[in-house]
């Protein structure tokens, strides 16, 4: 079975943070990094090279497959900053629909930039996806 790549490790997340290239992206990392950290209470960990994730969990498929991955997370992508684990917010059609500028698919939300969303439907959204999240996972 071939090994997960997306592992929790001692990188910093501060130096990974500032080394995105892009001044506008970066700003917007560092924001939803405080805005992650207020609605987590978890220290952000990096998660392989490019994942910052707060908390964890074990999953186990029926395939005997298994492994740990953060509970919520972001990365500042080139195209968008990808936000992991949204769509499992409850009523998610709800605040998506309050959010504004944004796109959706396997399991992650892409922003381009944090000026085009409600912050405030973003934070309620990372605060429901978050709370799923540990309700579901523990």
């Amino acid at each position: 079975m071939a090994e997960m790549k997306t592992k929790v490790n001692d990188a910093s997340v501060e130096e990974f943070l500032n080394r995105v290239g892009n001044a506008k992206r970066r700003e917007d990392a560092f924001a939803i990094l405080k805005m992650m950290k207020a609605v987590t209470r978890k220290p952000p960990r990096m998660w392989g090279p490019s994942i910052v994730g707060f908390d964890q969990y074990h999953y186990k498929y029926a395939s005997g497959h298994e492994g740990a991955i953060c509970m919520i997370g972001f990365s500042p992508r080139a195209q968008a900053l990808t936000l992991y684990a949204m769509p499992s917010a409850k009523d998610r059609e709800k605040l998506l629909a309050k959010l504004g500028k944004h796109t959706t698919g396997k399991g992650c939300l892409y922003i381009r930039k944090l000026e085009d969303v409600d912050l405030k439907a973003l934070r309620a959204l990372a605060e429901a996806a978050y709370r799923h999240m540990k309700e579901t996972h523990g």
